[in-house]
């Protein structure tokens, strides 16, 4: 039953965002920021946490879950260090996500090969 919510869920919120891109003239990049800034804004808020235990992945591997985690590490690093811990959190908190993207990313660039447009 974790498997099914978890899809629907996700499900949801890609169909919710698809919606987004084909009714606005927003750009993929910006709706992008929007989904990572919802989420810190809903973890500060205390919706976040009560949604992720329902949703289980289906909240977390979204750009909402990415932007959670900025925030709930910035908000242990302030917590702990004081104002550095503003600078330190998102990095300690999102580290791997943001080097297996990184890592990943330049892989398929050896493996497929762009056709840059003139």
């Amino acid at each position: 039953m974790d498997y099914i919510k978890a899809f629907v869920i996700g499900g949801a919120v890609c169909v919710l965002v698809q919606i987004l891109m084909d009714k606005t003239k927003l750009l993929p990049g910006r709706i992008m920021v929007i989904l990572v800034c919802t989420g810190a804004v809903l973890g500060a808020i205390g919706i976040y946490e009560p949604f992720l235990e329902f949703a289980g992945c289906g909240a977390s591997v979204p750009l909402f879950g990415f932007g959670y985690n900025l925030w709930k590490g910035i908000k242990e690093a302030v917590d702990q260090d004081g104002f550095i811990g503003l600078f330190r959190g998102g990095f300690k908190m999102a580290a791997v996500g943001t080097s297996a993207a990184l890592i990943f990313s330049y892989l398929a660039s050896l493996i497929f090969k762009p056709k840059m447009v003139k």
